[in-house]
């Protein structure tokens, strides 16, 4: 039978890693999500597109630094 070669795992670059770990902090921390309201709550002004994308900008931003190690 023939042998496939095994390749070395690629490395991951620092954007991706941020990438990922953004997505994980936005989901835990709800991030970027337009905030639903319950029966009979109504909440105060929710966050504009361009809020949300700031944050999430900031946010990829910050994991970023934090991959690369600054």
């Amino acid at each position: 039978m023939e042998q496939v070669p095994v390749q070395a795992p690629v490395a991951r670059r620092n954007e991706d890693i941020a990438l990922d770990l953004l997505k994980f902090v936005a989901s835990t921390a709800n991030v970027g999500r337009m905030a639903a309201s319950a029966t009979g709550f109504v909440s105060g002004a929710s966050p504009k597109a361009d809020d949300q994308v700031s944050q999430l900008l900031d946010l990829y931003t910050r994991c970023l630094r934090t991959v690369q190690g600054k």
